[in-house]
């Protein structure tokens, strides 16, 4: 019985005990908690704070579009005029008034606008309305060449500086800059010439001046961010711009961008001081499919053609390859099956580039089989297909390619042809890039989802 009872007081003590901690425990917990609850109201009123802020910079950033959405400007009535007369076009699209008129009035913009939305009107238009000469930077002579086409039936006079450029002419466009009397109202240039050239960037100058230089122009300006998906390491060498020719106003321009990358561009090209537009990105006038790649190559060019003289005979398209090697066997597979294509690739002849995109321009072939090398900027209204023989490094460049379909508004497909191949082909492509493996690993998400 005494050890029994002994054993007892023995469990009472050591509960006690216990109780003591877990009060301790408790204790400690509400101290803990009285903390928390204090942080929690100090966090919740910064974040409140901060949210109203950010509300505040958003009303900010909507009464300045609202600003510019304007037809009152000094500039307002030749604007619309040029519009009209020279561009043949009855209005404006979204955001392209805004732009416009921020240009005009010599501030510096930055645009963000799906492929296809016309954008290019934003630094040509101002250019023609303006005195001098407007300076477009562009990544792709394609983009150039296009744009020079449109703007020669236009005529709206404008001329491109490349390495395949004559002396002549390279000498013609250097008077041209210079000349109170000149006509020239804008000149495309790579960023390498900007770059490399001292020549230029020292006529430039004088240029400047003299106010001829009136308007820069930077298209595809995500070109200059590492982080963007298409980085050009020329693009970084464009701070020289602002810094010095500072009173010419300069437009960015883009169809995919985040605001990480913008804020790179902006200060890699020096910019103190800018507005930026972000227009919708819907398109509901494309239709997206993703197909499955048949592993034998002849079944899967048979079942290309066999979509071509169905759903788009006669219709314009552009088939997009993974490789110079792969553009050229599907451009002779489809020549070879009745099919009028041409090849585009950046290791073609000049001349030849020129003339496969003159005759697809012209619908005199129906279908450019090309690397990425031919694209930016390409402004053929009609296309009414953009296949891919195999899928994109990235979602951005997945919808910026495929978004040269339809760019008259009306109905056009874009089909992505995918096979586990192409997943290791382009891993050893992206694989150096910034975050280049975890852009793939989104497009093969998006090839497997099945509720696109």
């Amino acid at each position: 019985m005494a050890t029994t009872l002994s054993v007892l007081q023995e469990e009472l003590s050591s509960v006690d005990s216990e109780l003591q901690a877990v009060e301790i425990q408790v204790q400690e917990l509400l101290e803990r908690q009285q903390d928390l609850l204090q942080k929690k109201s100090v966090l919740t009123k910064k974040i409140k704070q901060f949210s109203d802020t950010e509300s505040g910079s958003s009303k900010d950033t909507e009464s300045a579009a609202e600003d510019w959405n304007k037809e009152d400007f000094p500039w307002s009535k030749k604007v619309r005029e040029v519009l009209r007369n020279s561009f043949k076009l009855p209005k404006f699209r979204p955001l392209q008034l805004e732009t416009i008129n921020v240009t005009m009035a010599g501030r510096d913009v930055f645009l963000v606008m799906p492929t296809g939305g016309g954008k290019s009107l934003c630094y040509q238009l101002p250019a023609v309305c303006s005195d001098g000469f407007t300076l477009v930077i562009c990544p792709l002579v394609s983009l150039m060449e296009d744009q020079l086409m449109v703007l020669e039936q236009l005529k709206v006079s404008a001329t491109l500086l490349n390495a395949s450029s004559s002396k002549e002419h390279v000498k013609w466009v250097y008077t041209e800059m210079l000349s109170s009397s000149s006509q020239l109202k804008l000149i495309y240039v790579t960023p390498e010439k900007i770059a490399k050239s001292k020549m230029f960037v020292s006529k430039l100058e004088k240029a400047y001046q003299a106010g001829r230089l009136t308007h820069i122009a930077v298209d595809e300006v995500h070109c200059c961010s590492q982080w963007g998906h298409d980085f050009r390491p020329d693009y970084k060498l464009l701070g020289i711009l602002k810094r010095q020719f500072p009173n010419a106003s300069l437009i960015g321009l883009t169809a995919t961008a985040t605001s990480h990358v913008l804020h790179d561009a902006q200060k890699i090209l020096c910019i103190q001081k800018c507005i930026t537009f972000t227009a919708s990105f819907n398109r509901p006038n494309l239709y997206y499919e993703v197909r499955q790649k048949s592993p034998v190559a002849q079944n899967f060019i048979e079942d290309i053609v066999k979509l071509i003289n169905r759903r788009y005979k006669g219709l314009s398209g552009i088939i997009y390859c993974f490789s110079q090697k792969d553009a050229e066997q599907v451009t002779m597979s489809l020549q070879q099956l009745g099919i009028k294509a041409g090849t585009y690739h950046a290791n073609m002849e000049p001349k030849d580039k020129s003339r496969v995109h003159k005759r697809w321009s012209a619908n005199e072939i129906q279908i450019v089989v090309a690397t990425v090398a031919f694209g930016m900027g390409i402004d053929k209204p009609d296309v009414r297909f953009v296949i891919h023989h195999s899928m994109s490094k990235s979602m951005e460049n997945y919808y910026q390619e495929s978004g040269r379909a339809g760019r008259d508004d009306q109905k056009a497909d874009c089909i992505l042809y995918y096979g586990f191949g192409d997943i290791f082909r382009i891993s050893t492509m992206v694989v150096m890039e910034n975050v280049g493996q975890q852009k793939l690993y989104d497009m093969v998400s998006y090839c497997h989802n099945l509720n696109r």
